[in-house]
């Protein structure tokens, strides 16, 4: 029986994966000291180059805090998702993180107004 390779679909759960577990703030030795794998485990599941089993895949959402859910599309939130994705950069979170202290839904508007205009001008 032929086993089967990881393949786009394992690729986008991976970066799913990397991209909670950088939210939180919580390294592939500490994710995976939680899982009873590796890190190096941690990081062939996040590049795609290990698929993640069921069991598997539910232990990581308990881990990260998260519905398995999450790491699928679905319910009109996978775009949100996959423009989360971008946030495979420290700038972007920093972006993001910085964004989200902001209290006050108006000063949260005239940022997001300021920052379109400023992309307008760019392309």
């Amino acid at each position: 029986m032929k086993q089967r390779s990881a393949g786009k679909p394992d690729i986008e759960l991976g970066k799913r994966i990397r991209l909670r577990r950088v939210e939180m703030k919580v390294s592939q030795a500490e994710l995976g000291e939680k899982l009873g794998v590796s890190f190096q485990q941690v990081q062939k599941y996040e590049k795609g180059v290990n698929r993640v089993g069921a069991a598997r895949l539910q232990q990581i959402a308990t881990a990260l805090d998260v519905p398995v859910t999450f790491f699928y599309d679905g319910d009109n939130k996978a775009r949100e998702v996959e423009s989360l994705l971008f946030l495979d950069s420290a700038f972007s979170l920093r972006l993001l993180r910085a964004y989200s202290k902001i209290k006050d839904q108006t000063v949260q508007r005239q940022l997001v107004s300021l920052m379109e205009s400023i992309a307008a001008n760019e392309a």
